[in-house]
C-alpha cells in the first residue's frame, strides 16, 4: 500500500459553486416550507391531533440514525484494525457530524415553536429519554470532532484508536437512545419493546454505510480522483451483513409482537390491513429496502459488480426511509389502547384508525435537512483535506498484483 495523501475538494469554481448554489437553494426552499407551517400551523401538513410527528420526522430520524453508522467507516479503521477503510476514515467523520447536523434542523423546524429548544437545553427532566438524547446528539458531534482532530493532526495521530473507541460507543448509546424514544413509549402498541434499540443500532450499520457509499462513488466521478473496485466491493459485501443483521430484528421484532396476545391488533393492522402502511412495510421496507439489494449483493450466478453495490445502496435508503415511516406513522396512526379488553367509542376518534396523508411544505422540508447535510460536506471537503488523492486497487489493496502484460508472441 502507498502512503495516503489527502487533498482539499478539487472541483473546478464554476461546478463547486453552481453545487453549492443548488444545494443552497434547495435547503432554502426547506427552511421556507418550515416557515410557512410556522405562519399558518400544522393544519396545511398532513397531521393532525392523532398524528403529531409525520414526514419531517421520518427524515429527521433517519437522517440521525444514518450519521451513527456512516461513522462506521472510521471506526473499522482506528479501532478494529481494518487499514483498507483508512483512507476514508476523515471523511466518514465529517459525513457523520453532517447527517446528524441535517437531520437535527428537520426536527427543530418542525416543533412547531423552535424557540423552544433553548428551554429543552436549558432545563432537563432526566426522566425523559429526550432530555438524554440532547446531550447524545450535541456530545455526538464534539466527540467526532475530536476524534477528526486526532486523525488529522499527525502529533495526536497515537491518540486516534482511543478517540475513535469513545465515538464509537457514543454512536451506539446515540441510537440507542433514539430507539428508546420509541421503546419507552409504552401507551403506543407499535412502540413498547425494548429491541428498538439493537433494532435502531442494526439499521443504522445500513443506512448510514449506503449513504457513504454513494458519497464516495459521486464525489470521486465528479473530480475524476481514482476509484478501484477493491474497496467498493469491501463496503458491498459489508452492507450485505448489515442488512441481513438489520432484518433479522425486524422480523423478530414483528415475531415478538405477534406472539403477544396484546400487540396482535397493531400486528395485523402493519403486515395486512393497514392499506398504504402495509404497502409501504411489504414493498418499500421489506422487498426494495432487503429482499432485492441482498440478491443483488449475494449475487452467485456472477462477481459482484460496483455498479450493484450502487444500486443496492440507493435500494437500502429507500427501504431505510419506507422502515422508519413505518415506525413512526404506523406507531401513531393505529388507536390507544385505552382500556384494554373493551371496546371504546367516543366523539374524539377513541378506537379509530387515524390517517395520514404527507403533504408537499413537509417533503420539502425533510429534503431541506438532505441538502443542509450535503452543504456542510461540501464545504468541509473544500477547506480541509478530507479527500484520498487515490482509491485505485494498487495504492489501498495490499493484496494487489499487478496484472501480467504479454507481448505479441505471448511472452
Amino acid at each position: 500500500m502507498k502512503p495516503i495523501v489527502f487533498q482539499k475538494l478539487s472541483l473546478s469554481t464554476v461546478a463547486y459553486y453552481t453545487a453549492l448554489f443548488s444545494l443552497a437553494v434547495i435547503a432554502g426552499i426547506g427552511l421556507l416550507s418550515a416557515y410557512y407551517m410556522e405562519e399558518n400551523g400544522h393544519w396545511v401538513t398532513g397531521m393532525n391531533n392523532q398524528i403529531v410527528w409525520g414526514l419531517p420526522h421520518v427524515f429527521a430520524v433517519f437522517l440521525i440514525v444514518a450519521a451513527s453508522g456512516a461513522l462506521n467507516v472510521a471506526s473499522l479503521s482506528s479501532v478494529f484494525g481494518r487499514t483498507a477503510y483508512k483512507p476514508l476514515a476523515r471523511l466518514s467523520g465529517l459525513v457523520a457530524i453532517a447527517l446528524l447536523i441535517g437531520g437535527l434542523a428537520v426536527l427543530v423546524l418542525d416543533l412547531g415553536r423552535p424557540d423552544r429548544l433553548i428551554i429543552a437545553m436549558t432545563e432537563y427532566n432526566f426522566k425523559s429519554i429526550f432530555a438524554w438524547n440532547i446531550f447524545l446528539y450535541t456530545g455526538f458531534i464534539v466527540v467526532t470532532g475530536v476524534y477528526l482532530w486526532m486523525m488529522m493532526e499527525r502529533r495526536m495521530n497515537p491518540y486516534t484508536k482511543t478517540a475513535g473507541t469513545i465515538a464509537f460507543v457514543w454512536r451506539l448509546s446515540l441510537t440507542t437512545g433514539t430507539g428508546l424514544i420509541f421503546g419507552f413509549l409504552i401507551a403506543r402498541q407499535a412502540y413498547d419493546a425494548a429491541i428498538m434499540a439493537p433494532m435502531f443500532i442494526a439499521m443504522s450499520f445500513a443506512f448510514g454505510l449506503a449513504i457513504f457509499q454513494l458519497f464516495i462513488v459521486g464525489i470521486f466521478q465528479a473530480t475524476n480522483r481514482p476509484l478501484g473496485d477493491y474497496i467498493i466491493l469491501r463496503m458491498g459485501r459489508l452492507l450485505r451483513v448489515f442488512i441481513a443483521g438489520q432484518a433479522y430484528f425486524v422480523i423478530v421484532y414483528h415475531l415478538t409482537n405477534l406472539y403477544a396476545a396484546e400487540h396482535t391488533g397493531v400486528e395485523t393492522f402493519i403486515l395486512t390491513s393497514g392499506g398504504t402502511l402495509s404497502q409501504v412495510f411489504w414493498i418499500g421496507q421489506v422487498i426494495i429496502g432487503v429482499v432485492v439489494p441482498l440478491i443483488l449483493l449475494f449475487n452467485t450466478k456472477s462477481k459482484i459488480k460496483p455498479l450493484h453495490v450502487s444500486m443496492a445502496s440507493i435500494m437500502v435508503i429507500i427501504g431505510g426511509l419506507s422502515a422508519i415511516y413505518v415506525v413512526i406513522i404506523g406507531g401513531q396512526a393505529f388507536p390507544l389502547v385505552l382500556f384494554p379488553g373493551m371496546d371504546v367509542s367516543s366523539s374524539f376518534f377513541d378506537g379509530v384508525i387515524n390517517t395520514y396523508s404527507p403533504r408537499l411544505p413537509e417533503l420539502l422540508l425533510g429534503v431541506g435537512g438532505i441538502a443542509i447535510a450535503s452543504l456542510i460536506v461540501l464545504v468541509g471537503m473544500r477547506v480541509m483535506d478530507f479527500l484520498p488523492s487515490s482509491l485505485a486497487d494498487q495504492d489501498i489493496n495490499p493484496h494487489y498484483k499487478q496484472p501480467t502484460v504479454l507481448d505479441a508472441d505471448g511472452q
